[in-house]
Formats: structure tokens, sequence, C-alpha cells
């Protein structure tokens, strides 16, 4: 199941057209019954980005009514959702002309990932790495050429050595006592920011050198949709990352589920 919609409607071919340029921003969530965990944040996010690469606000009663539309069209409660922000009218000749945005809704089958990764580190830095656009090739093709390696995925290291993010996915460390999260440019995700609001054991965020990975006892990777274990990181074994991992989940399930309708 993959579906589009726009503005809770199926989506036309005349209105899918102008997604197909590479200009716009997004955000995937997972729905439970018609509920979101952290969907302020997600919100809150997608207002972020329309701002930043459209100079306008975005209304926040539309972008809901519009998930809930196509939730309702695909007769479904239970889904993943990707939400798009882009612009019908941008013309690239012309990047700073005033236009409206719209709000493109992609429904497919609920997941929960947890099982566990290993994966290795590479040099490389997103893009405007702050903003979850929609310039996704060189992430895609750095998880490809890890997998090529023998590898679940890829962990991105900065210029400078640090340790930063997955290809999708945030991390989260533990040196034996407290839980670190890497300090760099990064796009901070949503389950990340549920995860330190209400993490009950010491934490600190600060920069994680590539060496340093060598030294760490567990880790696990978390999106909007799960908390896995890294049972290895550039073939160190992690031997902690099941236990940190079902930590995490722990904190997860007292995060409240917000309705979609509100």
């Amino acid at each position: 199941m993959n579906r589009l919609y726009c503005a809770g409607l199926p989506a036309t071919a005349v209105q899918l057209a102008p997604a197909l340029v590479n200009h716009g921003h997004f955000t995937s969530l997972q729905v439970r019954n018609g509920a979101v965990q952290g969907l302020d944040l997600h919100l809150r996010r997608l207002q972020a980005g329309t701002v930043e690469l459209f100079a306008t606000s975005l209304d926040e009663g539309y972008v809901r009514r519009s998930m809930t539309g196509a939730l309702q069209h695909a007769g479904v409660a239970d889904a993943s959702l990707r939400v798009t922000v882009f612009a019908p009218d941008f013309d690239f000749r012309d990047p700073l002309a005033r236009v409206a945005v719209e709000v493109l809704v992609a429904v497919s089958a609920p997941v929960a990932l947890d099982g566990p990764r290993r994966v290795c580190s590479v040099a490389y830095q997103r893009e405007l790495a702050g903003l979850k656009h929609v310039g996704t090739f060189g992430l895609f093709q750095q998880r490809r050429a890890a997998m090529a390696a023998g590898f679940d995925d890829a962990l991105f290291v900065d210029a400078a050595g640090h340790v930063s993010e997955g290809t999708t996915w945030n991390l989260a460390v533990h040196d034996g006592q407290r839980l670190v999260w890497p300090q760099a440019a990064a796009l901070r995700g949503t389950a990340e920011a549920l995860l330190r609001a209400g993490w009950p054991r010491e934490q600190v965020q600060r920069p994680v050198a590539r060496t340093e990975l060598a030294r760490m006892q567990a880790a696990f990777a978390c999106n909007a949709s799960g908390i896995w274990p890294l049972s290895a990181i550039d073939g160190h074994l992690l031997p902690g990352s099941q236990a940190l991992a079902q930590q995490g989940r722990a904190v997860l399930a007292q995060a409240p589920w917000q309705p979609l309708a509100g």
C-alpha cells in the first residue's frame, strides 16, 4: 500500500507533477488508531522547514486535515505517513518569487523497526543537515554502498571526524557511565527529542570522535519508526545494545499519542 493524497484527496497527475521538482521538505511519522507520538514536534518541523524554504507560514490545521483526510480515503487508522510540503508554482529560474505551498501525504503500511543492525562509519555530510528536505539521493546511495560492503547501513562522520547521524536515523551510544548523543550538524529527529525528554538516567550531548566508537559499550538507532540496537559499528561489537534499546523503547512507550483530529 502506497497511496498519495493532496489536500486530503486522492492526488491527480496534474497535482503530482510539480512535486517531482527537487525542492521541498517533509516529515515521516507513524499513526496508530489515528494518533501520533510527538505530533507537535512533526508540525513544528514542517512549520520551520516551510519558513526556511518558502519564506511563508504553514497552516497547521490544514496539515492535520490533510493527514486525516488521507487516512479516511485510504480506509485505515494505522499507517506510515510521509507528509511533504512543496510549492506547485515554484520556478527554479526565479526561486525568490512568492509561492503558495501545498501538502502531499503518502500513506503506506505501518512499520516498527527493532531488529539489530551492523553499520559502518563513512565520511559524509548531508546538505543543509538540520532540514529534512527532499534531497535524499546521497543518503540512499550511502546506505547502498554500506550494504554492498556487507553492512546493514551507514553512520556519517563529518569533516572534523565527529559522528553526526545515520542515513535516516539518529544515534545514541553508551560509554559505560551515561547515554551520549553525538553533537554535530545533523537532523535532530522527533524520536530523539522524545527520548531525551524522558530518559531517566544520566545523559549528555557532546562531540563524539570517530576514534571513540571502539570504546563504546552499546548503541541504538532511532527515528519515528522505532528504536533498534546496533550490534556492531565498524566491526566493533556492542554487547549491551539490546538492553540499551529496550530501555529506549520503555521510555518511548510513555510518550503520549496525540490525535491527528484536533
